[in-house]
């Protein structure tokens, strides 16, 4: 099924497979966390200068961009933070394929829980260790070498070819974003999340929200004098499990009606008080919800601040009504267009490398596949390494299954520029 010039992409990617391994080490050991990805995005930037490609920065504080419409609201500020872009022929009128990738990851403590430094990526049994690996540094580096693979072979890349390596994935979505704002587009994306080599098929919504209570501060010689915001806090905690179970009851979409628990509300943080011998004067939770396809992120708010209002008329106590806000994940869920011609030469090309068809996955998260789709009108799918435990422990990546993203990337990107249009839908 592989033609001469096919295999001869092929070898380039086997010959490439200690760079693109090296490359993920170089990025894990940039700890890219919020606030904190300069030193990946400053180790992406040398990279694409040793491969002779172009580097662009790309703002997150654009002109317009703070009133965009999918845009999430941040705590945090977004002034010199940057996004890094390489595009091949951006004049050129044929159909333009996207590369994306995120930068940053989530916080690896506590860090005396891991085997070795997070920071510090080691390879064990043919996994390669670390934050970040697998979530999804390892994808990027499989998506850059690829484009290298294919350029090695000596094989034209005469399309509009853009790889994004983006920030804030893990918390808003607005650096993948912030591209599509400053028109950094495509017809068609492929990200490699860690989801292995299958075809991701949808993914839920997902919205973030923060509750302060306020009690009031007293010594603990008389705690009877004190309102005690942590112990207030606790008898929330039902009430928002409450709120998943209902969200999981109502009628769902197709596919998500064959999954059991898809949308799961998760407390993220909890902080509070401010002395060990003082009743606490405030305590503060964060969490995470998930919801359909075709439910809003507004009406899933109202269902937030509903609950929260409903357990503090049952207080019936006199205390002040928790604060309720929403920063972070404003995220709509959607469903893959699996019939457009994209998905299919993808699936070609897995079938062809593997021998069987591609599995399909449906995810109860979200990723910046949403901002294409939402935002931009652009289809596309995730297709990734296998990785294992994401966002905990001893995260890790299948060395593996780092070999089939950037072969099969690598075979996409040639068969791309000779089928036509491969955005659009049969």
């Amino acid at each position: 099924m592989l033609t001469a010039t096919e295999k001869r992409i092929l070898d380039c990617c086997e010959a490439l497979m200690d760079d693109t391994l090296t490359l993920t080490r170089d990025l894990v050991k940039a700890y890219s966390v919020l606030g904190q990805e300069h030193g990946a995005l400053a180790t992406m930037e040398r990279w694409f200068e040793r491969l002779d490609l172009p580097a662009e920065r790309v703002g997150l504080d654009a002109p317009g961009f703070a009133d965009h419409p999918h845009r999430a609201p941040a705590a945090w500020p977004s002034e010199r933070r940057y996004n890094l872009v390489s595009r091949l022929n951006p004049g050129v009128s044929k159909p333009h394929l996207v590369l994306n990738g995120h930068l940053d990851v989530v916080p690896a403590e506590p860090t005396d829980m891991w085997t070795r430094p997070p920071w510090e990526p080691w390879e064990k049994d043919g996994w390669l260790y670390g934050r970040g690996a697998g979530d999804m540094k390892a994808g990027i580096a499989a998506m850059v070498m690829a484009v290298q693979a294919v350029r090695q072979a000596s094989v034209a890349i005469d399309f509009p070819l853009t790889l994004q390596t983006v920030i804030e994935e893990e918390c808003t979505g607005n650096g993948a974003l912030a591209c599509l704002h400053q028109g950094y587009c495509g017809d068609f994306v492929l990200i490699p999340e860690p989801f292995g080599a299958q075809i991701y098929s949808g993914q839920v919504g997902v919205l973030w929200f923060r509750m302060r209570i306020d009690g009031v501060p007293a010594h603990v010689l008389d705690t009877r004098a004190g309102s005690n915001a942590i112990e207030t806090l606790q008898g929330y905690l039902p009430a928002f499990k409450a709120l998943e179970e209902k969200i999981n009851a109502l009628p769902r979409p197709a596919p998500y009606e064959v999954l059991d628990h898809p949308f799961n509300l998760s407390i993220g943080k909890i902080e509070g008080g401010n002395w060990a011998s003082s009743v606490p004067a405030h305590a503060i939770v964060e969490g995470r919800v998930g919801f359909p396809p075709g439910m809003s992120p507004d009406t899933v708010m109202n269902r937030v601040r509903e609950t929260v209002a409903e357990h503090h008329r049952t207080l019936n106590d006199g205390t002040p009504a928790p604060r309720v806000e929403f920063h972070g994940f404003r995220s709509e869920g959607h469903l893959v267009d699996l019939e457009a011609s994209g998905i299919r030469l993808l699936s070609r090309c897995h079938e062809d490398l593997v021998g069987e068809p591609p599995a399909h996955y449906l995810s109860t998260c979200t990723t910046d596949l949403r901002a294409f789709h939402v935002s931009g009108g652009i289809n596309g799918t995730c297709y990734g390494p296998v990785a294992q435990r994401i966002h905990g422990v001893d995260e890790c990546v299948e060395i593996d299954s780092i070999r089939r993203v950037l072969t099969t990337y690598a075979l996409f990107i040639h068969r791309w520029a000779a089928s036509g249009d491969t955005s659009r839908s049969a």
